[in-house]
């Protein structure tokens, strides 16, 4: 049941991976039909990231309030009608309203389906699973990239918006199937629903009494009602710091100006046909996809802070090349472009991003988790926005070089980030690492064997 939940959470990953790739291929065939503007066609393609900042906002209050399962669900109806919405306008504000309703969906689900999966997950597999979450945004990438190789016909960018309607679907059906959290039931209270929704997650005849009680005992303390505010206390700060911060540095990465600008990318390094860029595109999302799976088998067996000082590294030297390669094409080849680009979204895959999605889930305590993740993801699809946003205008300003350049400086910063703010939190139950915080103790001094874990 655990891994079917999963995969069904893990839709909402999907669903937003595709959303994001599919404005980047349908955005030719668009125009053909509704010339844009510079600012529109900017604005158009940053509603998706506005939307799921605003949805981010509202995620941690409809999680604690109505529960896990029910929130996801209604993000799900969400995706369903916005990607319904997208290929029936009839003009170009309408689809930035059905991006709008889109993105909302993506910030909700953003929020909760990693949440879902950490609370439902043993201990001993929680990251690689948390991170199907990020797997299935790779996927959801590539899946869109494909569908502009296969739908080039005049019009066929309403074919492609309606796509994204079908995971909508499947996830909420799939949703039907699943128990609820049982750590938040127990926090509701609901100590006969809570025993039952482990013993489902675990299968039958296991043993759940030692999990339970831990639980339990983390839900006591956890008796206030959630609130923004707590999340400024000495003790909940440091979780914060961490969780927001490591968004920060996602985006300011530069990776979702590569995934919605990879064309035009290319088109910088010198690769002028189209059919070129589209497919040198696709390798990129491939190479995404194929190093997130990696990812999974690395996280719960070398541990968050080395794959993160590792990803940190490898994205600041390759941001560093790109430039370089841009700044002097009469020196170095093109090829290097794409090489460096492809290891970067390796290194990018395999740490920066999936871990900052397995940390927000991790560090937060349970009275805190919802609102805390809320403010995380406020951090993610804020800054999430502003590159993708203010991206072409660097281009058209400082140029191609200087943008990566700064991206690459960004990424150096985060690995005296994750050096002196990031906890190790790989085989620590979620109740140990609470203590950890709720005892006063830097964060980033956790480690396995300074905090008791449970199986």
């Amino acid at each position: 049941m655990i891994y079917f939940l999963a995969v069904i959470a893990a839709i909402a990953g999907l669903l937003f991976g595709y959303d994001e790739g599919i404005i980047a291929v349908a955005r030719p065939l668009l125009e053909v039909d509704m010339p844009l503007s510079p600012a529109v066609a900017g604005f158009m393609t940053a509603a998706v990231p506005l939307g799921a900042l605003a949805g981010a906002i509202v995620a941690g209050r409809l999680t604690e309030r109505f529960g896990r399962r029910l929130v996801l669900m209604m993000a799900a109806a969400l995706f369903a009608i916005g990607a319904a919405a997208a290929a029936s306008i009839g003009h170009v504000m309408e689809l930035v309203a059905a991006r709008l309703v889109l993105g909302f969906a993506i910030g909700i689900a953003a929020v909760v389906a990693p949440l879902y999966i950490a609370e439902a997950a043993p201990l001993r597999i929680r990251g690689a699973l948390v991170s199907t979450y990020q797997l299935a945004i790779t996927f959801g990438i590539v899946a869109s990239y494909l569908m502009g190789l296969a739908l080039t016909g005049p019009g066929m960018w309403r074919d492609m918006f309606a796509l994204g309607g079908v995971p909508g679907v499947v996830f909420l059906i799939g949703l039907f199937f699943l128990p609820e959290s049982p750590r938040w039931l127990m926090r509701r209270g609901r100590e006969a629903e809570a025993r039952a929704s482990l013993v489902r997650l675990r299968g039958d005849g296991a043993d759940v009494d030692a999990e339970l009680a831990e639980i339990a005992a983390a839900a006591r303390t956890s008796d206030r009602p959630p609130a923004f505010a707590a999340l400024f206390a000495p003790e909940v700060k440091p979780a914060l710091i961490v969780g927001m911060g490591l968004f920060f540095l996602q985006q300011l990465s530069g990776i979702n100006a590569v995934i919605y600008y990879a064309p035009e990318i290319f088109a910088h390094a010198g690769f002028g046909s189209a059919q070129t860029q589209v497919l040198a595109t696709i390798g990129i999302g491939i190479v995404n996809f194929l190093v997130t799976i990696l990812a999974l088998g690395l996280i719960d067996r070398w541990g968050r802070r080395k794959l993160l000082v590792f990803g940190f590294v490898g994205t600041a030297v390759t941001l560093l090349v790109i430039a370089l390669a841009v700044k002097l094409p009469d020196l170095v080849p093109s090829w290097v472009v794409i090489l460096a680009l492809a290891l970067y979204i390796a290194s990018f895959a395999i740490s920066l991003g999936p871990l900052p999605h397995v940390m927000m889930s991790e560090v937060f305590p349970l009275r805190v988790r919802g609102p805390g993740m809320s403010m995380a993801s406020v951090s993610n699809w804020g800054f999430n926005f502003v590159v993708v946003f203010a991206f072409p205008l660097l281009l058209n300003t400082i140029g191609l070089a200087a943008t990566f350049s700064l991206f690459g400086v960004i990424c150096l910063g985060g690995v005296i980030f994750t050096m002196r703010q990031v906890p190790e939190t790989n085989g620590l139950s979620l109740e140990a690492i609470e203590r950890h915080l709720e005892n006063g103790r830097p964060l980033g001094e956790l480690r396995p064997g300074t905090a008791s874990a449970t199986t």
